[in-house]
């Protein structure tokens, strides 16, 4: 379906590359790492962003850190706006070596998250126990989304252990497997010390995996964005985007910078 906007702009002056889609999308996903705004900077955010917003984490372990009330407002809102919201993965790694695995999961089905982030980032996860958090979610209705790699700086990934993580979640039922970037894109998974992205791991992971539509790049950075952009299209599917680059990067998809005018133009 083709973008129509209250304001009649001409379809080729909102969307010059002409691949961008309405929610609910299957590519080009959007997630947005929120690391603690206010109720107020929240809503109106939304209000001007969340056509463009897929996914939003609360980043790291700050759920808790919330009021309660602001923060059942802000997940309320996020719903409102047709957006999947997540406590941060590494929160879930905090529950497990907590043993308090349990109580995260009524907590977040009672407070009205309506997604999860499985990881183990910071942790060791054996096989079985990452699917059985994955079923389990799946279980409570919520959208599973999963993280293969290291938060540890420096960490390199293992190519072939990822795509047959990338294969397994999938297979049981995870909707999206994110390649672990953090919130700084440096020195960590396909990023070098600068933020470069390694060039022949990114094609050795989209040309090994089944379904790399199924991949999200975690991306912060605008340097990395164009390059997943320049070599996937639109359709790439970027995370840990900070809220004021959410209109940044949707102009990046359209064409509207001249970083991906070229790819209206071909």
């Amino acid at each position: 379906m083709r973008i129509v906007s209250d304001i009649n702009w001409e379809q080729k002056l909102m969307d010059p590359i002409g691949e961008r889609t309405h929610k609910p999308r299957i590519t080009g996903i959007t997630m947005v790492i929120d690391k603690g705004m206010g109720l107020y900077a929240f809503e109106d955010f939304l209000n001007t962003t969340s056509e463009y917003i897929d996914i939003i984490k609360l980043g790291f372990g700050t759920s808790p850190l919330y009021p309660k009330q602001v923060l059942e407002n802000k997940i309320g809102l996020a719903k409102k706006h047709n957006i999947t919201i997540t406590p941060g993965g590494t929160f879930l790694e905090v529950a497990i070596s907590q043993n308090c695995v349990n109580s995260y999961f009524k907590m977040i089905k009672d407070l009205g998250f309506n997604g999860i982030e499985v990881s183990d980032g910071t942790i060791e996860l054996s096989r079985q126990y990452r699917d059985d958090l994955i079923k389990f979610g799946l279980e409570e209705g919520l959208n599973v989304f999963t993280e293969y790699g290291k938060k540890k700086k420096g960490m390199k990934l293992n190519l072939n252990k990822l795509i047959h993580t990338v294969h397994q979640d999938l297979d049981k039922g995870a909707s999206l497997v994110t390649i672990e970037g953090r919130e700084s894109g440096v020195e960590v998974g396909v990023f070098d010390e600068y933020g470069k992205c390694n060039k022949d791991d990114f094609l050795q992971i989209i040309n090994s995996v089944s379904y790399p539509e199924k991949i999200m790049w975690e991306a912060p950075l605008k340097s990395q964005q164009i390059f997943f952009i320049n070599n996937l299209g639109p359709k790439a599917n970027l995370g840990n985007i900070s809220p004021e680059e959410v209109f940044a990067l949707e102009s990046i998809r359209r064409g509207l910078r001249s970083d991906t005018f070229h790819l209206a133009h071909k």
